[in-house]
């Protein structure tokens, strides 16, 4: 199935993002993960592409090994780094002979090592570049690519920001799918302003479950997210005991997604990290419109 199938029309998406692993153990734990998962009838499971393509050739692999294993429609991740034009379309030439169908076409983050993103010598600098070389040459894919309701760090502004969001659905994109984030004002009125700016394609919410405060700190550090001070607060609460961590996590995410859904969603995009746990309770907790 095409991502631009799985929204609207009476459907309601749901997914989620793995990483490959790097151990065997990290292996057992991540299938016994989509074992559990798998009861939500997830309409994809997306494998990330790995920080500087370090995991460009296991991406396919292992997106290739859950469809089969599991069934279900798997999505790869696509990144312009280190990368030319030719590698990219190697890359995608052998993600088609696989059988996969939609990519996650992404600027990327910079290698390890690097402060900033540098264009490669014969490759590409932008994600809309990305979505309108995988349009043009392999038009049989689906794509999604990401959107920021609290603003990609490096834009000058929120506005030049949604314009390079709008570029990239322009370019050929099927569907948004946010970065993570804690306040749904913040996407909310990412939402209005993506409206208004004439952008039609579905707009779906990240979301990543609190296990742990410390990581998701670090995570949110990262991406430019914040956490809102009453939800800091009540897991500080807990800074020793990480169960109750988890439960705080779990139970802000489960208002955090049903007052979401009360707001007409076409789907939402879970970050479960390689485990089931904690969006297992989630979803068990929501009334999805499925």
């Amino acid at each position: 199935m095409k991502i631009a199938d799985m929204y609207g029309k009476g459907k309601f998406g749901l997914s989620f993002e793995i990483f490959p692993p790097k151990s065997d153990a990290g292996e057992a734990q991540l299938l016994a993960a989509l074992d559990a998962l798998m009861v939500f009838q997830p309409s994809f499971v997306s494998c990330t592409y790995g920080a500087g393509g370090s995991t460009r050739d296991k991406t396919l692999e292992l997106t290739v090994r859950i469809s089969k294993a599991f069934g279900v429609t798997t999505v790869a991740h696509r990144t312009c780094v280190e990368s030319t034009q030719d590698e990219i379309r190697q890359w995608l030439k052998k993600a088609s002979d696989l059988g996969i169908d939609n990519i996650v076409a992404l600027r990327g983050d910079p290698p390890k090592g690097q402060a900033a993103f540098k264009k490669p010598e014969g490759g590409l600098a932008y994600a809309n570049e990305l979505v309108a070389l995988i349009r043009q040459e392999f038009p049989h894919f689906g794509i999604a690519v990401a959107g920021y309701p609290e603003t990609h760090q490096e834009a000058p502004s929120r506005e030049v920001d949604l314009a390079n969001l709008k570029r990239k659905v322009e370019a050929g994109a099927d569907a948004v799918i946010t970065q993570l984030f804690y306040d749904n004002a913040d996407f909310l009125e990412f939402r209005t302003r993506y409206d208004k700016a004439g952008i039609v394609v579905p707009l779906i919410p990240g979301i990543l479950p609190v296990i742990n405060m410390g990581q998701v700190q670090r995570i949110a550090t990262l991406c430019g997210a914040k956490l809102p001070a009453p939800f800091l607060a009540d897991l500080q609460q807990y800074r020793d005991d990480p169960n109750r961590q988890l439960d705080v996590g779990v139970q802000y995410t489960i208002r955090q997604c049903q007052a979401l859904l009360d707001t007409g969603i076409p789907g939402l995009h879970f970050y479960v990290l390689n485990k089931a746990e904690a969006p297992c309770r989630i979803l068990q907790a929501l009334k999805l419109p499925r």
